[in-house]
């Protein structure tokens, strides 16, 4: 694979940093609660940043999400792209993409997804009737992309009949919502390979987002740990906070690394179910190391809630079960593995 971003591609994610970096402080994700930044959200899409997905594929995607997950900007901003845009664009048809692309593009328009399929919603004449017990940024979304038991994708609009919602809290404050459908009419998106595609596709840019949280954690303990001084030396003289942050390093590393091959190759259009499988399971397993000694290199400051730190902690062990835990990963990708065997 090219590990080189285009310049396009590059030029989408320095424009992120600007905006997440100028935008996205300790003090208005605190101000912010659990709902999104409504001003953040605006300066995002009024930039092209949603539209531009079009253009610079999943990999400019996970480039831009490692700059959300570096300050923990809270924005539909991974859902939209990963369940609205990517989705119709890939798999919707003509009338689909001209209708909902530039709606999804301008932010008037906000997707989330029921992912993954449990096999809680079923379908009889496009009519969906079952429940989603937490739904990413649903509390912010005008469409949520549906699978069905027999995993058929549907988009159903939020304001439909049908159609009920309700606030729930997860770990990490992404305006989660439980999703109760009774009858309601869904639109088709895509043919019965489109749900393995689009749940690659959202794995892949997951990862990516886990790769901006974890580095965003490890930035924070470097500069303590190098500012904080115990027995009149630096904690980072410390040969075991070294080896820790030596170690939250590489595994940060695989997550990146991981996310990009399996990106570029859905771009290619190359074969990426088991890549993305690969990325999902080390955002699961590594990020969780990586936000724990985030954490534990704060020493007691890491236990205090309001510290920027914590936040990172949050949201990396959200990422760490959303998608599929670590062993359910990697059953799922032994179970391909074999098949391809």
């Amino acid at each position: 694979m090219d590990f080189h971003p285009t310049e396009e591609q590059a030029a989408a994610a320095g424009l992120a940093a600007r905006i997440f970096g100028d935008l996205a402080t300790h003090e208005r994700l605190g101000a912010a609660g659990t709902g999104s930044d409504a001003e953040l959200w605006k300066a995002l899409t009024t930039a092209g940043m949603a539209a531009a997905v079009e253009e610079v594929g999943l990999l400019g995607l996970v480039l831009i999400l490692e700059e959300q997950g570096r300050t923990t900007a809270q924005v539909p901003y991974a859902a939209t792209c990963a369940y609205g845009i990517l989705p119709v664009a890939a798999h919707g048809t003509a009338e689909q993409r001209a209708r909902l692309l530039p709606a999804l593009g301008t932010g008037e328009a906000v997707a989330t997804g029921a992912f993954p399929a449990r096999g809680r919603i079923t379908s009889e004449d496009g009519r969906l009737t079952g429940t989603a017990p937490a739904v990413p940024w649903l509390r912010d979304a005008t469409h949520v992309l549906v699978p069905d038991a027999d995993r058929a994708l549907w988009l159903v609009p939020t304001d439909a009949p049908g159609v009920s919602t309700s606030p729930v809290e997860t770990t990490a404050p992404w305006s989660a919502g439980r999703l109760t459908l009774t009858g309601a009419e869904g639109e088709r998106l895509g043919d019965e390979d489109a749900y393995e595609a689009t749940l690659a596709a959202a794995r892949t840019a997951f990862a990516g987002l886990q790769a901006g949280v974890c580095a965003g954690s490890l930035a924070r303990a470097v500069e303590y740990t190098s500012t904080r001084e115990q027995f009149g030396r630096p904690l980072s003289t410390n040969q075991a906070v070294l080896l820790r942050a030596a170690d939250a390093h590489m595994d940060t590393e695989a997550i990146r690394v991981t996310a990009y091959e399996a990106a570029w190759r859905v771009d290619q259009g190359l074969p990426a179910r088991e890549h993305a499988l690969t990325a999902a399971w080390w955002a699961s397993e590594a990020g969780k190391r990586v936000v724990h000694a985030g954490q534990h290199l704060h020493g007691g400051m890491g236990a205090d809630l309001d510290h920027p730190v914590h936040r990172h902690f949050l949201w990396g062990r959200q990422l760490d079960a959303y998608l599929g835990c670590g062993s359910e990963l990697l059953a799922e990708l032994g179970a391909v593995l074999a098949q391809e065997g």
